[in-house]
């Protein structure tokens, strides 16, 4: 990794734990954060929870005593309106969020997102003061295809069209491999290092090398404190977006250490 990129290890709680248990798991990390300093912690709690963590977080004017960050898992594109279950940019930034979480493959897989969908969420995130984890990956049949590129590639450029230049070096990507979320299955710290090449590569076409060089790229699939040094270790991973092992501070925190 780069040492001009500051390490971004974000937890993507999805749709787990309850009241106490989201209290509790934040509390934890603030008072640890320590244990990975250098890094730039995230919590990304369900969307009801995000009140109760940003008190747990001491979360003031977007930012916590602990430096511990919070973010959403997903927003709308529009600012307000009748969108039954929505919430918007603006409410995430009135909570405390600082980050929000776009294109996750559940959401492009179970709930139909297109490219189009998340850069148009992505505009309005940056609009409103928020820095988007914009998720891309492929699926098992695409890798196996040798389609990996083209796939990557594609969602890249589509997921950030219309984004201006200077706009793009506000974002994060996180590569996720779909078949590798929640499989226990991990792309190699090879595998991972090529797609992240690529990555910054189609940033580098959109936005300029040197926007692209700035660029924080996340590895997420199956991320575990055994293999996070070695996806650490690459020159493009530049930290994790972490799903099941966020759900246990010392896993978590175990991971961000990694990064260090």
């Amino acid at each position: 990794m780069a040492a001009a990129r500051t390490p971004l290890v974000a937890g993507n709680w999805k749709m787990n734990l309850d009241r106490a248990a989201a209290t509790s798991l934040a509390g934890n990390v603030a008072s640890r954060a320590a244990e990975a300093d250098g890094v730039e912690l995230v919590l990304c709690p369900p969307s009801v929870y995000l009140g109760i963590v940003g008190t747990a977080l001491a979360i003031a004017d977007g930012h916590s005593p602990s430096g511990v960050a919070m973010g959403g898992q997903n927003m709308s594109d529009k600012p307000s309106g009748a969108l039954t279950g929505e919430i918007s940019a603006g409410m995430l930034v009135d909570l405390g969020c600082r980050y929000v979480i776009l294109g996750h493959s559940e959401r492009r897989t179970l709930f139909g997102e297109t490219d189009d969908q998340v850069a148009a969420k992505a505009a309005a995130a940056i609009a409103a003061g928020l820095t988007p984890i914009v998720c891309v990956g492929e699926k098992l049949e695409q890798r196996e295809a040798g389609t990996t590129a083209e796939v990557v590639a594609g969602q890249v450029r589509g997921s950030l069209a219309g984004i201006t230049a200077a706009a793009v070096g506000r974002l994060v990507i996180a590569y996720e491999p779909v078949w590798a979320i929640g499989t226990g299955k991990v792309a190699t710290p090879g595998q991972a290092q090529e797609v992240h090449a690529l990555i910054r590569s189609v940033l580098g076409e959109l936005a300029g090398e040197a926007t692209a060089a700035s660029v924080r790229i996340q590895y997420g699939g199956s991320v575990k404190p055994d293999n996070a040094a070695d996806l650490a270790a690459e020159a493009d991973v530049d930290g994790a977006l972490v799903g099941g092992a966020s759900l246990a501070a010392d896993d978590f925190l175990a991971i961000a250490a990694a990064f260090r």
